[in-house]
Parts: structure tokens; sequence; C-alpha cells
């Protein structure tokens, strides 16, 4: 009996191929990875630095708007 060799994927047909069912997946040496879903500690790790990440980014934004909207003041109030 022969079995047909599949070429590796690359990266690009990795995410072109790359299906939205809830699953993850991994690209090792052009190879398909289904990962088992996260359970109990990392689960609560992961769930955790996601909240933490996220938090920071939004106080990052708020500085960033808030900067913007005080630099905006301080030149409309500049002389022309």
């Amino acid at each position: 009996m022969t079995q047909a060799l599949t070429k590796p994927l690359t990266y690009k047909e990795f995410i072109e191929w790359y299906p939205n069912n809830g699953k993850q997946y991994e690209l090792h040496d052009g190879v398909i990875i289904e990962m088992a879903p996260p359970s109990g500690e990392h689960e609560d790790i992961t769930g955790f630095l996601a909240r933490k990440i996220g938090t920071e980014f939004e106080q990052l934004s708020f500085r960033k708007l808030k900067t913007l909207r005080l630099l905006n003041f301080i030149l409309a109030q500049a002389p022309a």
C-alpha cells in the first residue's frame, strides 16, 4: 500500500484554511495541529491575563484621548 505525501502548508495557506468553529489550531512545521481547549488553572491564568491586558489597553487609550483633547484645547487658545 502506498500513502500520498502532502506538502507542508505555508502560513498564508494556514490562515486561509483556518475555520471559525470555536476550536484552536497551530501550524507546526507545515502541519496543522488541533489544540486541546484550556482547562483548570491554565484557563484561570488565561482569563486573568486577558482582563489585565484589556484594562491596561483601555487606560492607555483613555490617557491618549485626554492628551489629544488637551493638545487641541491648547492649540485652539494659541494666537493665530
